[in-house]
This record gives structure tokens, C-alpha cells and sequence, in this order.
């Protein structure tokens, strides 16, 4: 089986990809522009990527391609219609960063609720050697406890961020964009109810007609202007020329992003406007990456290769 990695860089150089070659013959790019992709794996069996787009105007002369093998869970880059036409095979991996995302979505909360930067600025300034008090207390800020945690998006990860909310005593609300998800544990409210009460909002839905730019400048305005927006899901859910007006008008106290709309960052983002703002935290999509959940990912990605090539179906979608 010939196996062709299109965009290994993204899966960190930490990471060991010696056991593919127990599978075939692997070939393996770093970063793979798209124009790129169908020189690339013209003569493959199988592609493993992340975001790259698989349509026909990339596949169509991938006349050996068998497999499409996702790492990741979202499925956007595919063209189903045409890969299923086609008879290819695509896998992806779900649940294997579960713990670690949620993890990610306090670590950024907790930063921007507790004044983290500025505190630590202070400190590294020199101004706390001077000063005439053992406590410095500037920034108010204020405890998790009592508070309403809204969760946009109750799938595996937003549960476990309910529950790791709930520990620190947070009453937990959650809004469902599907429709699908219900709960009796939490209380299910609509979309404009999660903004006005909730004093943290988290969102961990998948990107869809329905959540692409829910979040626009009316929606921040709804919310608490000591409420805290944190977006660990899809980029294009946040409208950020809306959040960036919403944070300047101080409609919110302060607001997370681990995805945008454009990834690697745009340099006209207009979020980059707010640099020197410490309401406003923004880390470059590494949410997911800790090292045991991308271990987790290959693991499972090797075992979709194993098991398709034994002629059974594992994590396989079509659409």
C-alpha cells in the first residue's frame, strides 16, 4: 500500500510515524500546498491529512486512491458526494482529545478571569520589589463559584466541561445547535437565554449552516458585560470584527479564541488590533495538541489503515 502523508508538520516532529511503514510504502510531506496535492498523490493508495481539501479537483487524477484516512474529527475538507462516487474509504478519529481541549478551555479561562497577564507582568516588572504591601490587588477579579457556565454545543467535550464546571461550583446551562443533544443533568435553554445568564460561555459545537457567524456583534451584545466568551471549536462560529467591536465597547469583559477564521492568523485579522490588550487571549489552534491525545490520534488513525486494509470498516464516514 502505497501511503502518502500530506501535512505531517501538524501533528507535531515529537511524533513517531516509523509504524506506518508496517502498512506499505509511506511517503511523508510536511506541509503540502493545495496546488501540490494532486502531483502528490497521484500514485497513492492512501492520504493522510488534516485540512486539505478532497474534491475532484484534487482527486481526479488520484486513480489508485482507496483511503482517505482524517486526522482529526471534523469532516469539512471532504466532498462526500464525490469521494463516495469514487468508492474511497474515509475515516476520521473522534473523542481523542476530549479531556485535553476542556483542560485548555479553564487553562484559558482562569487567565483571563484572574487577570493572569497582568499580574504576571507586574511582577516580572520589577514594580512588586517596590512596593510597600505583600498584596497587590489592582485588578479585581472574582471566584468561578456561584457562577452560570453556558455551553454551546453539549457533545463529549462540552459534557466534560460541564462537569469539570460544575466542580468548581458553577451552575451549568447549555444550548443545543442541532437540536440532538439533551441532557437531564443540565438545563437546556435557547440560544439568547445561554447569553444573558450565563457569566462564562463556552462554545464546543461543530461548524454548520446554523452556527457558521452565530456569534456576530448582536450576540455579544446580549450577553453580560462581565461575561467571559471562550471559543475552543471552530473559527468561523465568531464573527471577529464583531467580537473585536464588542470587546472595544466593553459589551464583554473579556473573550478566548483557540480557532479563527483564517488559520495561520492573518496579519489584516482585526482582531490583531487588540494585541496589547490583556482582555483578549488568542492561542495558535493548540487546544487539542497536548502529547497524549495527539499520541492517542495516530494511534487510532494506524488502526483505521489496519483494519481497512483487512477489509473491515472502522470509524469510517460518508458524509
Amino acid at each position: 500500500m502505497n501511503i502518502v502523508f500530506l501535512e505531517a508538520d501538524n501533528l507535531g516532529s515529537d511524533m513517531d510515524l516509523k509504524r506506518f511503514f508496517e502498512l506499505g510504502e509511506v511517503t511523508i510531506y510536511g506541509q503540502t500546498p493545495e496546488e501540490l496535492i494532486p502531483e502528490r498523490i497521484a500514485q497513492a493508495d492512501a492520504v493522510i491529512l488534516n485540512k486539505l481539501p478532497m474534491n475532484e479537483t484534487t482527486l481526479k487524477d488520484a486513480q489508485y486512491l482507496k483511503f482517505i484516512g482524517i486526522t482529526a474529527t471534523g469532516t469539512n475538507c471532504i466532498d462526500f458526494e464525490y469521494v463516495n462516487k469514487r468508492g474511497i474509504c474515509v475515516t476520521n478519529v473522534a473523542g481523542y482529545s476530549t479531556d485535553v481541549v476542556a483542560q485548555h478551555t479553564f487553562a484559558m479561562t482562569l487567565y483571563l478571569l484572574e487577570h493572569l497577564r497582568y499580574y504576571d507582568d507586574y511582577v516580572r516588572s520589577g514594580e512588586y520589589t517596590k512596593s510597600d504591601s505583600f498584596c497587590h490587588m489592582d485588578r479585581r477579579f472574582t471566584e468561578l463559584y456561584g457562577k452560570t457556565w453556558g455551553i454551546i454545543g453539549l457533545g463529549a467535550i462540552g459534557k466534560k466541561v460541564a462537569q469539570i464546571a460544575e466542580a468548581f461550583g458553577c451552575e451549568v446551562i447549555y444550548y443545543s445547535a442541532s437540536g440532538k443533544n439533551c441532557s437531564g443533568e443540565y438545563r437546556r435553554v435557547d440560544l439568547d437565554t445561554l447569553l444573558a445568564e450565563s457569566d462564562i460561555v463556552s462554545v464546543h459545537a461543530p461548524l454548520t449552516d446554523k452556527t457558521r457567524h452565530m456569534m456576530d456583534y448582536e450576540a455579544f451584545c446580549k450577553m453580560k458585560r462581565s461575561a467571559i466568551f471562550i471559543n475552543v471549536a471552530r473559527g468561523q462560529i465568531v464573527v471577529e470584527e464583531d467580537l473585536c467591536k464588542a470587546l472595544k465597547k466593553e459589551k464583554i469583559a473579556a473573550a478566548g479564541l483557540d480557532v479563527l477564521e483564517k488559520e495561520p492568523m492573518d496579519k489584516h485579522n482585526p482582531l490583531r488590533k487588540l494585541e496589547d490588550c490583556d482582555r483578549l487571549l488568542i492561542t495558535p489552534h493548540i487546544a487539542w495538541a497536548a502529547v497524549e491525545a495527539r499520541t492517542r490520534l495516530l494511534d487510532e488513525v494506524w488502526k483505521n489503515i489496519a483494519a481497512y486494509q483487512r477489509g473491515e470498516k472502522r470509524n469510517v464516514c460518508t458524509g
